[in-house]
C-alpha cells in the first residue's frame, strides 16, 4: 500500500472559538500528507503540472471522532486505497499523541488534462510508479 504520514503541532491560528481544529483545516492537513504521499511515490504536483495533468479533488469527507485542540501534536496518515481509470482515492486518519483516533477521511482525486480540462486515464507512468512504490513497501 502506498502511505505517508507527518506530525503537525496544532497552532493556534487552527483553532475556532471553542479551543479546537476548526473542521474544515483537516482538509489542509489531508492536502499537507498528500503532497508528501505523492512526494515519496516520485509523483510531486511539480511534474504532474510539467507533464500536463491536474488533479483537482472530486469529492471529500470526514468523520470526526474527538477534537483536536491547540498545541496537539497530531499524526497525519494517509494512502492510497485506489487508482483505477481516471481516479485515485485516498484515505486519511489523523491521531492525536496519545494515538487517539480523530478523524477519517478522504479525498476522490481525477487525473485531468491541463489543457483540455476533462478527465484523463491514469497515465502508464504514473501507474507504474504507483506498482512499483506498493511493492517496494
Amino acid at each position: 500500500m502506498v502511505e505517508a504520514e507527518i506530525s503537525y503541532r496544532v497552532p493556534y491560528a487552527d483553532t475556532d472559538q471553542m479551543g479546537v481544529v476548526y473542521y474544515a483545516n483537516f482538509f489542509v492537513y489531508f492536502e499537507r500528507v498528500r503532497n508528501e504521499l505523492l512526494r515519496n511515490m516520485g509523483l510531486p504536483y511539480t511534474t504532474l503540472e510539467a507533464d500536463g495533468l491536474m488533479l483537482p479533488v472530486a469529492s471529500a469527507n470526514c468523520d470526526y471522532k474527538i477534537p483536536a485542540k491547540y498545541d496537539d501534536m497530531l499524526l497525519i496518515k494517509a494512502s492510497i486505497s485506489e487508482m483505477k481509470g481516471c481516479r485515485m482515492l485516498v484515505k486519511n486518519e489523523v491521531f492525536n499523541q496519545n494515538g487517539d483516533l480523530l478523524v477519517v477521511g478522504g479525498t476522490t482525486h481525477c487525473f485531468v488534462s491541463a489543457e483540455t480540462r476533462r478527465p484523463v486515464k491514469i497515465p502508464e507512468n504514473v501507474m507504474t510508479l504507483f506498482n512499483d512504490y506498493k511493492e517496494s513497501k
